[in-house]
């Protein structure tokens, strides 16, 4: 129950889309669709600004009658950006997200982006690691294990 956040992304990968702060809503949302994700990272200078989300589409764009083509990223994306180091555990990573109320959360060591985890990762992560230790509990109740 103590795996860090870097043994999901080793598994899932390092791979984190992103998009402009001047990119257009319209073109964010086409990235989001075309790789199947529901969060860009907001990049300027190499440097992590915000956050752009599904959420953030609806609420601050469909709601409020704005032009997806019209309209900059950086006016509607979440620029208060809530990041957790490599070494943070599932556990607390998923307890930050759900505390800071975000679904998808960059991963940083010393000002350097490693990657991104979604809460749907933590989640998928937990249920292998529960399903594998009841495995073990049946077997070994079941008399699968030697003595």
């Amino acid at each position: 129950m103590n795996t860090p956040v870097s043994d999901i992304l080793a598994h899932k990968g390092f791979q984190v889309h992103s998009v402009s702060p001047e990119s257009t809503v319209k073109e964010a949302v086409q990235l989001m669709n075309e790789k199947k994700i529901g969060a860009l990272l907001v990049v300027h200078d190499d440097k992590p600004v915000g956050m752009f989300t599904e959420r953030d589409v609806l609420v601050r764009i469909v709601d409020a009658g704005k032009s997806p083509d019209a309209t900059k990223v950086h006016e509607v994306m979440s620029s208060k950006l809530v990041t957790i180091k490599r070494s943070v555990t599932v556990e607390n990573a998923m307890k930050i997200m759900s505390e800071k109320r975000c679904r998808h959360i960059p991963v940083m060591e010393d000002g350097k982006l490693l990657g991104m985890v979604s809460i749907g990762d933590l989640t998928r992560w937990l249920v292998r690691e529960h399903e594998s230790y009841i495995d073990n509990l049946l077997n070994y109740i079941s008399g699968g294990y030697p003595t």
